[in-house]
């Protein structure tokens, strides 16, 4: 089962739709997890380049692994303690993430919404009403790229994170697009415009 934390989601067949991964793409990774808001650390450019897409009219969703709930790593509260700190500091920056869904089974649990399986990417296309073919969906693991490609969204993968390793160990789909983090990603997509 795919758990999500938002607000209010009104579903449109227009909607303007990019998926991030969020540890290593919005904000630094850790081998240990990021179990507190005081591990929750931006990646330098990547809150204002939330903040253009938002501007330019796309809806940003995270769709994010956190199997350090099921490890008993840290809890529920925790996990809504860091995604304040990340929806306040992006609001600082004048962005907003318009939902976070996440999964938080263990790589054992043979669950379907963990990412490399699309689980919960096509319950973000249910939720938004869209047809996520296509689609953005920026990452830095294989795991982020495999699930773009299962639902034909665009696989994206940044080089912050586990980027560089992922790029060096390829294995990754054919059609992904690589860029250095996500500020080069939002300059990418609203040049396109």
């Amino acid at each position: 089962m795919v758990h999500f934390i938002s607000g209010p989601i009104t579903p449109t067949r227009h909607v303007r739709l990019i998926v991030l991964d969020r540890d290593g793409v919005i904000n630094y990774d850790s081998e240990q997890f990021i179990k507190s808001p005081d591990e929750w650390r931006p990646v330098p450019g990547s809150l204002e380049a939330i903040a253009r897409l938002n501007h330019a009219g796309f809806r940003v969703v995270v769709a994010t692994n956190q199997s350090g709930l099921g490890r008993g790593l840290f809890d529920m509260a925790t996990l809504i303690a860091i995604h304040e700190k990340m929806h306040k500091a992006l609001a600082l920056a004048g962005g907003r993430i318009d939902a976070v869904f996440y999964c938080p089974h263990t790589a054992d649990s043979n669950c379907a919404c963990r990412k490399p399986k699309a689980g919960m990417l096509e319950e973000i296309g249910r939720r938004f009403g869209v047809d996520l073919t296509g689609v953005p969906c920026v990452g830095d693991g294989v795991r982020d790229l495999l699930a773009a490609e299962a639902i034909q969204a665009q696989p994206i993968l940044v080089l912050t994170g586990k980027g560089e390793k992922t790029l060096r160990e390829g294995n990754f789909p054919r059609n992904t697009v690589i860029f250095p983090d996500l500020a080069f990603v939002a300059t990418a997509l609203l040049a396109e415009e």
